[in-house]
């Protein structure tokens, strides 16, 4: 390995761009519902070290107003998260250079989950994501919604 190959390793872990990672799990699931999650990561070049596979899933209300005083127009956002954890998958593992490899497992909503939904002024947001952690920046998928409903 050539100083330059050292170099784009270490960027690519400060960065989270040492492997690309895609999630595949059903868009709408229900409270207290166990959904299953295939989590799919492919080295973009140098070996990855791993300390394991995991599905973030977070619940967050969000709050959006405009408002108008003496004339002015204000914008007023807020968040806060309802619900947050995350599901270890597998274990550590070493993904070798180029190599694409996938795992399944299952994750449980809360029985109590707030479902999904979109008012006039806020709205319930669930969002999902599968992550190698790593040295650095985790690969990760991003944070993907996920519709949660309640069942009668």
């Amino acid at each position: 390995m050539g100083f330059l190959d050292k170099v784009k390793g270490a960027m690519n872990a400060v960065t989270g761009n040492a492997a690309e990672v895609t999630i595949d799990y059903p868009k709408v699931a229900f409270a207290g519902e166990s959904i299953k999650v295939k989590i799919t990561a492919r080295s973009t070049g140098a070996e990855v070290k791993s300390k394991g596979i995991f599905v973030d899933l977070v619940g967050q209300e969000r709050t959006s107003l405009d408002t108008q005083a003496n004339g002015q127009k204000h914008h007023v956002s807020e968040s806060k998260e309802t619900y947050g954890k995350e599901h270890q998958i597998a274990e550590a593992f070493t993904l070798a250079a180029n190599e694409t490899r996938s795992w399944e497992g299952s994750v449980t909503l809360p029985s109590n989950a707030q479902p999904s939904y979109d008012g006039v002024h806020t709205k319930h947001v669930w969002q999902i994501r599968g992550r190698v952690e790593a040295l650095g920046n985790d690969p990760d998928s991003g944070f993907l919604d996920l519709r949660v409903g309640k069942k009668d």
